[in-house]
């Protein structure tokens, strides 16, 4: 896959392409990916996705403090890799581009700069300045300058509309299953190591404490999940507690993220790493003293070896 970060040695074969930022690249995202390869297929020609960083809302409304995404744009760009996009454009998210009529987008970048061919939009495709480019408009667009255009349709799994709207409120209820579900791949969160007060150790769980590494990414919900841990480049277990006793206050919310990696013994200060939520084990809690919260640690650990069978 070939990554653009401006459009001035762009160049693709008969060009099919799709514009958004596809936070989370969820099953509905993917049924477009899908529909891009199908349609490039068709012409022999080369799949693009149009995609943008910073998020928008990050330059539209800079004091806004509630932005949670479901995917840093590290993260999409291997996800598009993984669904086999040719060409990935990650372009400038400016106040200026925020400000193009959609009519010169459309000329002057999807025509002229891109080639496009056939696009391909969401069945909620609003796009350019105030929003303008809908689909109908597009449709005009699409004969004028004599290219193809498909609009699909929003994605139903188990009678629910996909949105990434709905997989924020999963996570933030620690519905890791429903989201996991909706996603069609594992909710992921990047991090640096950072050292804590060590409370983990004296009770025979140490733990790693995380530092998230974009401010924007979303944190699930309170509580105690079994995940799948990589370091460099090795896969452990683990049981992760996510919760309100901060360890450093640059996470989202100012969570502490602590997660005790199972037989494990190495000293990982100040390394990346990588967590893979599958599944949710309890709800936070307040417990008596220190042996019934060992006791209860105990359980945990029993529940995600369970829960992790097979991965």
């Amino acid at each position: 896959m070939k990554i653009y970060h401006s459009l001035e040695n762009f160049a693709a074969r008969q060009p099919v392409v799709t514009i958004g930022t596809f936070d989370g690249l969820h099953k509905g995202h993917q049924l477009i990916l899908d529909k891009v390869k199908e349609l490039a297929s068709e012409i022999n020609g080369e799949t693009v996705v149009f995609t943008f960083y910073p998020h928008p809302r990050v330059i539209t409304s800079p004091n806004e403090s509630n932005l949670r995404l479901l995917t840093t744009k590290e993260e999409k760009t291997k996800l598009f890799e993984k669904y086999g996009i040719d060409h990935l454009i990650i372009y400038p998210f400016s106040k200026e581009f925020a400000a193009m009529e959609y009519s010169d987008f459309v000329s002057k970048i999807l025509v002229k700069q891109i080639g496009t061919k056939c696009l391909v939009v969401g069945y909620d495709h609003k796009f350019g300045k105030d929003r303008q480019g809908s689909f109908d408009y597009l449709e005009r667009c699409a004969e004028k300058y004599d290219f193809k255009v498909e609009r699909m349709d929003a994605l139903a799994v188990d009678h629910d509309n996909i949105s990434s709207t709905k997989i924020r409120a999963a996570l933030q209820e620690g519905d890791i299953r429903k989201a996991n579900h909706y996603f069609g791949h594992e909710f992921t969160l990047h991090g640096t190591v950072v050292s804590g007060k060590q409370l983990g150790r004296k009770l025979g769980f140490p733990t790693a404490n995380i530092e998230a590494s974009d401010k924007y990414k979303i944190i699930p919900g309170y509580g105690v999940y079994a995940v799948m841990v990589e370091i460099g480049g090795r896969q452990h277990k683990g049981m992760l507690n996510i919760g309100t006793r901060p360890t450093f206050n640059k996470n989202a919310d100012n969570r502490s993220i602590e997660v005790n990696i199972f037989d494990f013994s190495e000293d990982i200060y100040g390394q990346k790493i990588t967590l893979n939520f599958i599944d949710k084990i309890r709800d936070e809690q307040k417990f008596s003293g220190v042996d019934a919260l060992v006791q209860q640690l105990q359980k945990d650990q029993q529940a995600a070896i369970e829960i992790l069978k097979g991965n």
